[in-house]
């Protein structure tokens, strides 16, 4: 089987496959609520532009408009995140007819305390241009998250891409078979659990484009990984575990852990003759599930490509957007600390 036809299999009835054919934006994210807010206003206040006289009725304009577009923009938002999974029934030109009705009754009903407050002429020429304008913002902000969300589409198929290749490799393979090759006569349990634990991994690998995961789920498949690993290296490798329980169930990307704790092993202990130390430590804080990936960094260590960590977060920001973070790189101690946050 060929590369392409390989990809095609494996990403046939995927969640990502299906998310090519029809992007479509999620509102809830605090992400899109800040970019939606702000292009509209960027429209509104270019708008008050033409056919101001002096720079204070501009100002004036600006800032009545605001008054209008900034709570319709978050009526038209909140509705239309409780409308996400009708609309996604809907085709495209459904979805921006739909949302475009949701802007028009969101500008009317932002309409009404400026007209109680005398601050609106309250003819029917002006509601029914701020109508019409807020069904016009409303089907091409939509539009305009819609093109957004499918720009990012190819990026989150090649990040899982790379993730299931980079898992499917000779040389972690061929390692962990002469692992088990060499316990047969001495261990022959251990030389099954080798090879039940790498079966594991691939299976996992070969899911990595299936779904999201957990966080408990990831280091259940590190644990796995780091298992193998110390059969190899033995004394060389010396792993720390502190893990609460509380983060068990924050939603991440398939095999996101893992991978960070390869290149942990990889950079931080096999180029080094006295081995090295990782350490995994995730917990809970203000309702966020930190995770931490440290390893000692030796002068034997070659520089990395940093594939896998331009994937990882790019992985992350595609699923949590603003709620995630992401951080590589050296600490005081010389060590190299790969830091992470996701929503619980």
């Amino acid at each position: 089987m060929d590369t392409v036809s390989a990809s095609t299999t494996l990403l046939g009835d995927s969640p990502v496959a299906s998310l090519r054919r029809d992007a479509v934006p999620t509102l809830c994210e605090p992400g899109t609520v800040l970019r939606a807010l702000l292009a509209v206003e960027v429209i509104l206040t270019v708008g008050s532009a033409f056919g101001s006289a002096s720079l204070a009725t501009w100002m004036g304009h600006a800032l009545v408009g605001a008054g209008v577009a900034v709570p319709a923009t978050l009526a038209w938002l909140l509705a239309c995140c409780g409308l996400e999974r009708p609309l996604a029934r809907l085709p495209a030109p459904g979805r921006l007819a739909a949302t475009a009705a949701v802007g028009a009754l969101s500008s009317w009903l932002a309409c009404l305390p400026l007209r109680i407050m005398g601050l609106d002429a309250g003819d029917s020429t002006n509601v029914a241009a701020i109508v019409g304008a807020g069904a016009l913002l409303g089907a091409v902000v939509y539009h305009w998250l819609e093109l957004r969300v499918r720009a990012t589409l190819p990026a989150a198929t090649e990040a899982g891409l790379i993730e299931l290749q980079s898992r499917v490799q000779p040389h972690f393979l061929f390692n962990t078979l002469n692992t088990a090759i060499a316990l047969v006569r001495v261990d022959p349990t251990r030389a099954e659990e080798v090879l039940e634990d790498l079966a594991e991994l691939f299976r996992a690998a070969l899911g990595a484009l299936d779904g999201d995961s957990t966080l408990g789920e990831e280091i259940r498949l590190a644990r796995l990984y780091l298992v193998i690993e110390g059969m190899r290296f033995g004394k060389r490798l010396e792993v720390e575990w502190d893990v609460e329980d509380a983060v068990a169930d924050a939603r991440v990307p398939s095999l996101l852990l893992q991978p960070l704790v390869e290149n942990a092993v990889r950079h931080g202990v096999e180029p080094n003759d006295a081995g090295g130390r990782v350490q995994i430590r995730a917990r809970v804080r203000n309702g966020r599930a930190w995770v931490q990936v440290i390893n000692t960094v030796g002068n034997a260590s070659p520089p990395g490509h940093g594939i896998g960590l331009v994937s990882s977060r790019e992985r992350l920001r595609l699923m949590h957007d603003l709620k995630s973070e992401f951080q590589a790189g050296l600490i005081a101690d010389g060590r190299f600390r790969v830091r992470l946050a996701v929503p619980l």
